[in-house]
């Protein structure tokens, strides 16, 4: 059963959902799914995961983040701490639905929003990041849309380049991602976990996730020979969806 579903932020904004749960039971697995920058809930590998979890009877809640997708809210206005909020509500959104036994997946800035939101958030079953930030989140938006820092502070803003054009991105964005980082929450997770991550991502270094992995004590690093951050080469999204898949079912 899949079924649309609106819940909110600390801030009382509406964030929506799609619940699918195939057994329309609650005492298995559900995974909560935390998309990608400038991303939504129908981007192409939560569609994937939702579809190869459910096939395995485990349910999924597929959300957009605020300033995205249908959730509430302008794009220029987000920043880490809101989506880590939004991640933390999403949990206990699945949590009054009678779900007891959650996970956690979380990809690039979804994967910093899930690695954060892991650290203060004691009862998940497991946490699954792929090719997530784990710092210096601001100067890698920098460096990919080839502006420097000090003229995003003084101008206020940048124009992020996006699939539907150019967004405007406050500040804001920047400030808050300076007082972050995945490398200190990874200390403080101990479900288990796997990072995912491709040897050839230009978006996001793969030293991220190798010192990330080193720092949370029941993880295990998957390193994807030859795969870019959107893991387009032959053959690579699937070998990728695969090791989601096997890790998840593994820890059911």
């Amino acid at each position: 059963m899949q079924e649309k579903l609106s819940f909110q932020n600390s801030k009382g904004g509406k964030l929506v959902g799609i619940l699918s749960n195939p057994s329309e039971g609650k005492e298995k697995l559900i995974i909560v799914l935390c998309h990608g920058f400038d991303a939504s809930k129908e981007s192409a590998t939560y569609l994937w995961l939702e579809r190869i979890l459910n096939e395995k009877g485990i349910s999924t809640f597929r959300f957009d983040f605020f300033g995205h997708g249908e959730s509430d809210g302008k794009f220029e206005d987000i920043t880490i701490s809101e989506a880590v909020d939004d991640a933390l509500h999403a949990i206990a959104f699945v949590k009054s639905k009678g779900f007891s036994k959650i996970g956690l997946f979380g990809s690039s800035f979804g994967g910093m929003a899930a690695l954060l939101a892991a650290s203060k958030e004691p009862g998940l079953q497991l946490l699954v990041l792929k090719s997530p930030v784990s710092d210096y989140l601001g100067k890698l938006l920098a460096e990919e849309n080839r502006i420097d820092v000090k003229q995003w502070k003084k101008q206020g803003f940048i124009r992020h380049k996006t699939k539907k054009g150019k967004l405007r991105l406050n500040y804001s964005f920047f400030e808050d991602a300076e007082k972050v980082s995945g490398f200190e929450a990874g200390s403080q997770i101990k479900v288990p976990t796997i990072i995912i991550h491709g040897d050839q991502d230009k978006v996001v270094p793969i030293e991220q996730s190798k010192k990330t992995a080193s720092l949370i004590p029941n993880c295990r690093l998957e390193i994807v020979e030859g795969a870019n951050h959107k893991y387009s080469g032959p053959g690579e999204f699937e070998k990728m969806l695969k090791l989601i898949l096997e890790f998840i079912a593994g820890n059911a």
